[in-house]
C-alpha cells in the first residue's frame, strides 16, 4: 500500500463543499467519444489530451453520466496519470450513475413503476470508483433526467432515486464512502418541483431532504420550440435591428433559465429546506436540422450558443452557482443516424479540434498553445471570421411566423 504523502493530504482537503459554487472551479459536462458509436471507446491518451484542453480552459470539475462502459474508469486513470506527471494538475468528477425503469431501451413496454434490474450493478460500479479515486470523485449523481416524464424510454418514480440516494448516504455513515462525498440526482427543473405540480409528491420532498444539494437542468433552447412564448420577437421589438432582436431574445433566454432555477429553489424553501441548488446541465446547440434550426425556431447557431454560454457563465459565477455547461466536445454518437441533429452539436469544441464562437477568446489568449486533439491544433471555427459566422444566424421568429 502506498504511503500517503503531503500531496495526498492536500487533495483530501478539497471537497465538494469547497468546489461547488466556486468560480475558480468551472464545471462542464464531458464525454470523450469521437465516433458515431459508443462501441469505440476513447483511449487513455485521447482522454488525457481532452483533460489538458479543458484544464487550459479553466475547467476543474467534470460531469459524467454512467459507468456502463470503460470511458469513465479510463477517464479516472487518465486524470490520475496527469496528476502523477504534474502535481499541480487539478480535475474532479461529478460521477453519474445511470438509472432506468424496467424494460428501458428494449422492445418491451417500459414499466415506470418498477426499476431496472441493472441499476444495482450501476450503483455498485459507481461506489467502487468513488472508493478507488476519492481524490478525484467528489460527487455521485444518481440518475440523469431519470424522473422527468418526457424521458418516456426510461424514467422512474422519485422513490427509486430516493432509495439509491439513501443507500449511498448510508455507506457514508458506515465509513464505506468518504464522509465529504456529496450525493445528488441530476434532473430537469420540473422534476425538482420547479414546474408542473404533478411532480410535487412526498417522495420528491423526501428526496430533497436526502440529497446534499440539488442538481437541476434548464434548456431554453429546447423550449424555443416546445414553449416558444419567451422566444418569439415581441410586437414592440419588431422595429429593432436584427442583432438587437437576437440580443433581446438571448436576454430572455437567460431570464427563462433564471426563473426555472428560482422555481426549484422556491419549492425547496417552501418545504423548510435550505441547501445549495446548482445547474447540473444547460447548453445550446450550434447546429440543427430539426425543431431548432432555420426551418424551426431558428435558435441553433454558433452565435446564439456563444451568447448563451457567456450569459450563463457571467450569471452563475456572480451568484456562485456551479454550472455544468453541456458540453465540452461534440459527440456524434448521440444522434448517429442524423449527423445534422442538434444532439451531435452541443460541444464548445468540434471533432476537428476547432473552438466554437463561445470560446474564440480563449484561442486569442493563447491558452491552447501546444495542445492538440487527435493531431489537430485548436483553431477557431469559420477561421475566426465573425462576418462569415453571422451569415448563418437567423433572427427569432415573429408571433405570426410560428405555430404555438
Amino acid at each position: 500500500m502506498q504511503k500517503p504523502n503531503n500531496k495526498t493530504k492536500t487533495e483530501k482537503q478539497i471537497t465538494a463543499a469547497d468546489i461547488l459554487g466556486n468560480p475558480k472551479y468551472l464545471a462542464i459536462s464531458y464525454g470523450g467519444y469521437r465516433k458515431n458509436t459508443r462501441e469505440i471507446q476513447p483511449t487513455i491518451p485521447e482522454l488525457k489530451e481532452d483533460m489538458k484542453i479543458l484544464a487550459a480552459m479553466g475547467i476543474k470539475l467534470l460531469r459524467t453520466y454512467n459507468v456502463q462502459f470503460e470511458e469513465v474508469p479510463n477517464l479516472l486513470k487518465a486524470i490520475r496519470e496527469l496528476k502523477t506527471e504534474d502535481s499541480s494538475f487539478e480535475m474532479y468528477l461529478m460521477l453519474g450513475a445511470w438509472i432506468d425503469c424496467k424494460n428501458a431501451w428494449t422492445d418491451l413496454v417500459p414499466n415506470h413503476e418498477v426499476e431496472s434490474e441493472h441499476n444495482t450493478g450501476e450503483i455498485d460500479r459507481a461506489v467502487a470508483l468513488a472508493q478507488q479515486y476519492p481524490d478525484i470523485v467528489k460527487i455521485i449523481a444518481v440518475g440523469n433526467e431519470a424522473m422527468v416524464h418526457w424521458a418516456t424510454s426510461y424514467f422512474v418514480r422519485p422513490k427509486v432515486i430516493l432509495k439509491w440516494v439513501n443507500h449511498l448516504q448510508n455507506l457514508k455513515k458506515k465509513g464505506e464512502l468518504p464522509e465529504e462525498l456529496w450525493i445528488t440526482s441530476s434532473d430537469d427543473f420540473s422534476s425538482w418541483g420547479g414546474g408542473d405540480p404533478v411532480y410535487h409528491t412526498e417522495d420528491l420532498n423526501d428526496l430533497i431532504r436526502a440529497v446534499d444539494y440539488i442538481s437541476m437542468h434548464t434548456y431554453p433552447m429546447h423550449n424555443s420550440h416546445y414553449n416558444p412564448q419567451f422566444w418569439i420577437v415581441p410586437d414592440e421589438e419588431t422595429q429593432l435591428s436584427d442583432m438587437d432582436k437576437i440580443e433581446s431574445a438571448m436576454q430572455r433566454a437567460l431570464l427563462f433559465s433564471q426563473k426555472q432555477y428560482d422555481g426549484v429553489a422556491n419549492y425547496m424553501r417552501h418545504l423548510g429546506i435550505n441547501k445549495p441548488v446548482h445547474i447540473g446541465e444547460t447548453g445550446w446547440a450550434t447546429l440543427s436540422n430539426e425543431h431548432y434550426g432555420a426551418d424551426g425556431s431558428k435558435a441553433a447557431d454558433e452565435y446564439k450558443s456563444g451568447r448563451y454560454f457567456q450569459l450563463m457563465r457571467e450569471w452563475t459565477n456572480y451568484e456562485r452557482i456551479s454550472c455544468f455547461y453541456f458540453e465540452a466536445f461534440d459527440e456524434p454518437w448521440k444522434d448517429a443516424n442524423n449527423p445534422l441533429g442538434s444532439e451531435n452539436h452541443f460541444g464548445l469544441i468540434t471533432l476537428k479540434g476547432e473552438a466554437k464562437y463561445a470560446v474564440w477568446d480563449l484561442v486569442d489568449k493563447g491558452v491552447f498553445k501546444g495542445l492538440t486533439r487527435d493531431g489537430n491544433t485548436i483553431t477557431k471555427t469559420y477561421n475566426g471570421n465573425e462576418k462569415e459566422l453571422l451569415k448563418e444566424v437567423h433572427v427569432p421568429p415573429k408571433r405570426e411566423e410560428i405555430t404555438i
